[in-house]
């Protein structure tokens, strides 16, 4: 028998649910080229069930190759950030954990710029950023089994350290860019932007956030136990070291994913989880499934924004930073406990 505070956590992850989905449709009609919502559906469906066009070609190549990679990406992005934020919260019993708390995004951004530097195509940046951001996070795990002491803090301290580390390593390659093609192409892709999403980019995407998505869902009531403590967690038959190793694993694959096609997007990961256990609680039950849906609705009508505000797109991680930053000082002012 379900609990008042489940039934609560269920009520809104289906409005979540229906709210995504209104804005998923909603997002094909917004745009410069026009396309009436009545031909989006009948171009969707299309795909799926044989039928007459009634529409120029030039609108199914709006849709089905410009909005909707872009709409899927910032969907995908968005519920992978604020499901790694959650677990990241969850684990270091942290409430200003974010993805970049292990030094993912640092690395993601170096491997970008490198690539950058040395003239890949879009896939190599974002196969390397997507390398180098998995090796960030494994130097940070190494380093912390060399140090003694609470593996908790060690994991943390040295996270800084490689983010720091890598972030150097970003400004000298920025120095060394020619300033005329390479050094801008930097700057825009640290700025974090959806712009010019295809399906394969989709598609590279797809295999690491399914994978780093899905065990958390299905391991999400053993994470409940995490919060409570080392001690308490290892009396109920928790193996805790295994435990926070498969948690970090998935949400630094879920980081690295995201961060390695879109640039840096920041904020989603840290003022998402908090919205969520506004409305569903600190269940992870419900946390994260809510986090993952919320996450996907704040991007997609922060990208909405970003590309239909002015008429030159504005970089999706500037939107996010103006939302992120007042909710960040509002965080670090309210006195009750977040967690």
């Amino acid at each position: 028998m379900r609990t008042r505070e489940g039934r609560r956590g269920l009520l809104f992850i289906c409005i979540l649910a229906a709210a995504l989905l209104a804005l998923f449709l909603l997002s094909f009609w917004l745009g410069r080229y026009d396309v009436p919502p009545s031909d989006v559906i009948r171009i969707l469906l299309s795909r799926i069930f044989p039928m007459d066009a009634s529409w120029t070609e030039q609108m199914e190549a709006a849709v089905l190759n410009i909005r909707l990679p872009r709409i899927l990406l910032a969907c995908m992005v968005g519920c992978s950030l604020a499901t790694a934020g959650t677990a990241y919260q969850s684990v270091f019993r942290n409430p200003m954990a974010a993805p970049d708390i292990l030094g993912a995004s640092s690395g993601a951004c170096f491997g970008a710029a490198l690539a950058i530097l040395l003239g890949f195509s879009r896939s190599g940046i974002t196969a390397l950023a997507f390398v180098s951001s998995l090796l960030s996070v494994a130097l940070v795990y190494a380093i912390a089994r060399r140090t003694k002491g609470n593996r908790v803090t060690s994991l943390l301290l040295a996270g800084v350290m490689i983010g720091s580390l890598f972030s150097a390593c970003t400004s000298y390659v920025k120095l060394v860019a020619d300033p005329s093609n390479q050094l801008p192409a930097i700057t825009y892709w640290l700025m974090g932007s959806l712009s010019g999403t295809r399906m394969n980019v989709v598609a590279f995407a797809a295999v690491p956030m399914f994978i780093g998505l899905a065990p958390l869902l299905i391991l999400r009531w053993r994470i409940n136990l995490l919060t409570l403590g080392e001690e308490e967690a290892r009396s109920m038959g928790v193996n805790t070291n295994r435990l926070r190793l498969v948690v970090i694993l998935c949400a630094t694959v879920l980081t690295a994913a995201s961060v390695a096609v879109s640039g840096m997007i920041g904020w989603v990961g840290l003022v998402i989880p908090h919205l969520s256990r506004k409305l569903v609680g600190n269940d992870c039950r419900y946390l994260l499934p809510a986090s993952a849906l919320f996450g996907a609705i704040f991007l997609l009508l922060v990208d909405n924004i970003s590309r239909n505000l002015l008429a030159t797109e504005i970089p999706i991680g500037i939107l996010t930073a103006f939302v992120g930053a007042p909710f960040f000082l509002y965080l670090m002012t309210r006195k009750e406990h977040l967690l």
